[in-house]
């Protein structure tokens, strides 16, 4: 994604987002989601509106792989308890200290009120099932295959919008949820301006635990990290495009960064 935090000099920075491990890696792969849902629902065009249907599916399909219910509030359950520890700390801000328990508080409370399991909302409707089981099939939603979703994409477009938002609805919390673990996750991380030289970077973690890493840099240098990572090492290789057929080759020239560990 494109940073929105530019580097004085004014060229953009292009961000690198790297999971250590599955859970950081569903909720990542969550907010792309629900990022492109957000951006198709707004949309008049039916076609805009069947990006977001399908959209929709993938979010259900991502979200009821393991209990992510249970490790969101968990973790922001943590994130509370860590936070109150800091209540009685003068170099801390109390009024935004407290509008962030106030946020983890509402969050948690939300997605808590959420009843079975997440989606079944969708799962339940049979009008959805028979359009999510076509869609998976490359060209299987046409109006010969399912007259009555053709007819639904022929609605007006403030009748669909309010339809697909009221299948969206009862999935917010965990949206909210997620988007408010990803900012505390971030807003932990540590920044450090590096090198790499001859587009190779490693660095020990001596088995220290990280949950995300970021590699920041600017858009002009058209360099594209490889990143490997573990407990107990970063490896970072850099390669940029061929201007022919777009295949990565390794670049070897000397490409500064920014590198930022997240941990809780």
């Amino acid at each position: 994604m494109i940073d929105s935090d530019n580097p004085a000099d004014g060229h953009p920075l292009i961000l690198y987002e790297y999971p250590f491990n599955e859970r950081v890696r569903t909720l990542l792969r969550l907010e792309d989601l629900f990022e492109r849902l957000n951006y198709f629902l707004p949309a008049s065009d039916p076609r805009a509106h069947h990006a977001a249907l399908v959209t929709l599916f993938e979010i259900l399909d991502v979200a009821s792989r393991a209990d992510l219910k249970g490790d969101l509030l968990q973790e922001l359950d943590r994130q509370r308890h860590t936070l109150l520890a800091f209540r009685n700390n003068p170099a801390i801000d109390t009024t935004a200290l407290e509008q962030i328990l106030a946020n983890i508080e509402k969050a948690c409370g939300d997605l808590s009120a959420m009843q079975g399991k997440t989606g079944q909302h969708l799962r339940d409707n049979e009008w959805l099932g028979s359009i999510r089981s076509r869609t998976i099939i490359p060209g299987g939603s046409c109006e010969f295959d399912l007259p009555s979703y053709h007819a639904w994409q022929h609605r007006p477009a403030p009748q669909r919008r309010a339809e697909l938002d009221a299948w969206i609805a009862p999935l917010q919390p965990l949206h909210d949820c997620l988007a408010l673990v990803l900012k505390l996750l971030r807003e932990s991380g540590q920044h450090s301006p590096q090198v790499a030289t001859a587009g190779s970077y490693q660095q020990l973690l001596g088995g220290k635990s990280y949950q995300m890493l970021q590699v920041r840099l600017p858009v002009q240098l058209g360099a594209i990290p490889e990143i490997s990572a573990n407990k107990y090492m970063i490896w970072v290789r850099f390669t940029t495009q061929d201007c022919s057929d777009l295949r990565p080759k390794p670049l070897e020239t000397d490409v500064p960064f920014e590198l930022v560990l997240c941990n809780f």
